[in-house]
């Protein structure tokens, strides 16, 4: 990846990693070795990422098994290497990152090219090998493996690895109430610190014990939770007051991976699971190397020889390992099941996996340290994994990979199936490929239905995988589906474009619910989600519901009957700005950035529309009476500003010359003349203030600002404002700021002049007389303006205009530099530190931070609960609930909780 960020691009994950992070991954070389189904999961993921390379490394031709993860592979590529076959596919991700094959063996040199090696479908012995290898020329090193139903993962990033952001968020950082003079030296804190024991922290800002300052990383023992010892300090000065303590993070320490092999400390994820489990799949994957190395095979699909043989090989590790206690049913499962090659387990670690190489890359957020383990059994079939069918995972099928697990008759059931997929975005591309790969509703009994209402922007293609650059402006759902039916030909789908709200019930009908087996929701917001919940329980429709934010994923699934449902909407306390904070009280760059989007709407959208219906309708302004005196007076004036009349006041450009001379006096009202107004007639007590004592709370004291054609911000401003007016009246604007300049040159800006008070603080009888005469004012401003738009020669004056929709992702069309910029002065005017225009299009567009390995991660996940619906599992414990951060390796699972019953003696009744 070049230098300059595509921030179009990369926009989503940009608010994950950050530009630093994102900079130092653009210089980084990846090696992903095997190109099965978790392979290419990871490639793929990495490839989108943004790393300045990728190699994908393997020597096999295409088998059958292959088409059951791998997306990238057809029936046609059998017998043909695995990494040539995908390539171009891979190529097609992201252009600007250089990718290429190599067919031949793994060594040394190869190796040696590279910053991150990625291994999968490798053996223990190269594992070994080529760990120690890269161990000793400071390669991170990853390993990832899939069997069946299980996952594991292995991390090595070298003896001393610095994290430069563990999680994004600035340093603990504590205020130094006192430090003792002593050994050891003891350290009060001005309230409770968060430091973990034995962490190394640097002290700043101490006066008197100053020996402190710039003394470097010093190591402390927590006391308690508001002091720690800091060593001897009893030949240092005394202390006087004042001082910072800040913790530093030290580098990590790995170990090659044949030493970490004797670790069995491995970390535990799934809920369900124990020590016990995961540190028997510790050995069990070990023995599993060993039973391939002498069988020159896999076990059998559900042998119980086989299985044996497996337990009787852990045992034997057992004996050096020295375990109190084997869970002889995880090996088992691994054992009949280890053949499968299965789309979601392939998803949830080529996720993980991806994760890790970006913070190898990127040297953001904490690795893994270094053992993961998960496993799935819980889909295998309720009455136990012995009475799964006998089905032998070589019958020549694409989904060889997945009966090799649940047998052929679960995939005639599979393929059966009626799905209903709502949102074609990251989460449903992911899905629509598992599905693809799963084979779901591939037959002529089976079906699926996608809808989703938007089209294809450049900002999707980060994390929306099914599509291309030259898919831009086309429907998401369309698109979608006729990616997948290439991954895979027996797709039996319907894309709509429709959204799922009440509008659309005529479509999605009694009938239309009534046929569906299940429903998955891959929705971006809350209302959809609550919405599609209530159709589901009164249809009583199975759910999986799913969705991401930067690193973290969360995963639900409804049961008809058996669990409780999504629920309601539950409005965020922060997510309204009071209007007065808006107009009179802003303390946050939030609050100057709502600000700026409610000028833009007002100027740019709603007075042209409400222009628009005016010409168009001649009841219109008394329709608009019928509002109410003060929305009606907002309305009518914004009409009255956009006409072009032939009275004073009349404010229509003819040039571009007078969309200039509007913006900069929009400029001048708004960050001067509107501001010296609050501070003479609304804070007139406290514009005077010297030492800001009056100012309360969160109150800020605005001040007027002074335009300057040198100010960048400034000129952002007028010339973002004269192209959006020039728009909206049709008129053609340029980005020349010399020639813009020239006319600002010209132009003659008069000064502030003081109108009549505003109060906010009133006595009950200030404010009914304060009322009486704004009501009055009201009622005579409506009756001349409703007499000014009577007017046949207004109205035959009058044309159309272009009203504008905020789009944030486009950079060309000024609406993020106005944004941006009027947020920025406003700022400015109360003292609240500005934020660039990438931040401001984050927290102004509402934007949720969006990377494709949590995606990957989230939909694989989704899809094991698809097993589980598909089956008809009746044992609430065996479904999942889940939530995860992949910047921390925080993974929680969880049973769904059941559906409340209500009794109303002698009835009794449920959700369902």
């Amino acid at each position: 990846m070049s230098a300059e960020i595509d921030e179009g691009f990369y926009s989503r994950q940009l608010y994950v990693l950050g530009h630093d992070a994102m900079r130092r991954m653009g210089t980084a070389r990846v090696l992903v070795a095997g190109m099965g189904g978790l392979g290419v999961e990871i490639a793929k993921n990495v490839i989108l990422s943004g790393v300045e390379s990728v190699t994908v490394q393997d020597e096999g031709d295409t088998v059958w098994t292959d088409l059951s993860s791998q997306f990238f592979l057809k029936e046609s590529h059998l017998g043909r290497n695995r990494a040539e076959c995908c390539i171009q596919q891979l190529r097609d991700l992201n252009p600007r990152v250089c990718v290429s094959a190599h067919t031949g063996p793994l060594d040394h040199d190869l190796l040696r090219r590279f910053q991150v090696v990625v291994l999968t479908r490798s053996s223990l012995d190269d594992q070994k090998r080529f760990g120690d290898f890269c161990h000793a020329q400071g390669i991170r090193f990853v390993v990832a493996d899939t069997k069946g139903l299980c996952g594991q993962l292995f991390c090595d990033f070298g003896e001393e690895f610095e994290v430069l952001d563990w999680d994004g968020e600035t340093p603990e950082t504590v205020i130094v109430q006192n430090i003792s003079k002593d050994n050891p030296g003891v350290v009060l804190c001005a309230g409770d610190h968060r430091f973990p024991d034995d962490a190394v922290v640097s002290f700043s800002e101490v006066q008197g014990m100053t020996e402190l300052n710039g003394l470097g990383p010093v190591k402390i023992k927590n006391l308690s939770d508001s002091s720690f010892s800091i060593g001897d300090t009893s030949a240092f000065s005394e202390y006087k007051c004042g001082g910072m303590a800040t913790e530093i993070k030290q580098p990590l320490k790995f170990k090659p991976l044949s030493d970490a092999l004797l670790d069995h400390q491995t970390l535990i994820i799934n809920g369900y699971g124990t020590v016990t489990r995961h540190r028997t799949l510790h050995l069990a994957f070990q023995a599993l190397h060993g039973f391939v190395a002498s069988q020159r095979r896999l076990p059998l699909p559900h042998s119980d020889a086989d299985a044996d043989a497996l337990v009787a090989m852990v045992r034997e590790l057992n004996e050096v390992a020295r375990l109190e206690q084997l869970d002889e049913f995880a090996v088992r499962s691994l054992a009949y099941t280890a053949r499968g090659d299965l789309a979601p387990v392939n998803a949830f670690i080529g996720g993980l996996a991806a994760q890790e190489v970006i913070k190898a890359c990127s040297r953001k957020f904490i690795p893994l340290q270094q053992w993961l383990y998960c496993d799935a059994f819980e889909c295998l079939p309720e009455n136990g994994n012995q009475q799964a069918e006998r089905s032998s995972s070589t019958d020549g099928t694409r989904y060889d990979g997945q009966t090799a697990v649940f047998g052929s008759a679960f995939q005639e059931k599979l393929a059966k199936q009626k799905y209903f997929l709502v949102g074609a975005g990251a989460i449903g591309c992911e899905l629509l490929k598992n599905f693809a790969l799963m084979g779901l509703g591939a037959s002529e009994d089976g079906h699926i239905t996608v809808t989703d209402m938007d089209r294809i922007e450049k900002s999707n293609l980060n994390r929306q995988f099914l599509f291309r650059s030259q898919d831009i402006g086309e429907p998401k759902s369309k698109t979608a589906a006729k990616a997948v039916g290439e991954i895979n030909p027996q797709m039996n789908i319907t894309a709509h474009q429709n959204r799922l709200d009440p509008d659309s019930e005529d479509v999605y009908d009694y009938h239309f619910f009534t046929g569906l087996d299940g429903v998955a929701a891959a929705l971006d917001n809350i209302d959809a989600r609550v919405y599609l919940n209530d159709r589901c329980v009164q249809h009583r429709k199975p759910m999986l519901e799913g969705g991401t934010e930067g690193s973290m994923g969360h995963t639900l699934v409804v049961v008809p009957h058996m669990t409780k449902s999504y629920g309601k909407a539950t409005k965020s306390p922060t997510e309204d700005i009071p209007l007065c904070t808006i107009k009179y009280f802003p303390s946050r760059i939030e609050h100057t950035l709502q600000w700026a989007r409610n000028q833009f709407e007002g100027h740019f959208k709603q007075n042209p529309e409400n222009m628009n219906l005016f010409l168009n309708d001649v009841e219109f302004v008394d329709r608009t009476l019928s509002h109410g005196d003060a929305e009606a007076l907002e309305v009518l004036e914004g009409v009255w500003n956009c006409l072009e009349v032939m009275t004073a006041g009349g404010k229509r450009p003819t040039s571009w010359e007078d969309c200039v001379t509007w913006a900069r006096s929009e400029w001048e009202t708004l960050f001067n003349h509107k501001i010296c107004q609050l501070l003479h007639n609304v804070f007139p007590d406290k514009a005077t203030d010297p030492d800001l004592s009056s100012w309360s709370g969160t109150e800020k004291k605005p001040h007027p600002l002074t335009f300057n054609p040198n100010n960048t911000t400034h000129m952002d401003y007028v010339v973002a404002a004269a192209n959006l007016y020039a728009q909206i009246y049709g008129l053609e604007g340029t980005r020349d700021r010399t020639s813009i300049t020239q006319i600002l040159d010209h132009l003659v800006v008069p000064p502030f002049v003081s109108t009549s008070s505003i109060k906010i603080d009133l006595t009950k009888k200030e404010e009914e007389e304060e009322e009486k005469e704004c009501d009055d004012y009201e009622k005579a401003r409506l009756k001349e303006l409703k007499e000014l738009l009577s007017l046949p020669s207004v109205r035959a004056s009058a044309l159309q205009m272009h009203p504008t929709d905020f789009e944030k992702d486009d950079d060309q069309n000024f609406h993020m530099d106005y944004i941006t910029a009027a947020s920025n002065l406003r700022a400015e005017n109360y003292g609240i530190t500005p934020v660039d225009r990438h931040e401001s299009k984050r927290i102004a567009g509402k934007i949720i931070p969006a990377i494709a390995t949590t995606t990957a991660a989230v939909a694989g996940l989704m899809c094991l609960e698809l097993y589980k619906l598909v089956q008809g599992h009746r044992d609430i414990s065996s479904y999942c609930t889940s939530f995860f951060n992949l910047s921390s390796q925080y993974f929680v699972w969880s049973r769904p909780t059941r559906a409340k019953r209500f009794t109303d003696y002698p009835s009794r009744w449920e959700l369902w």
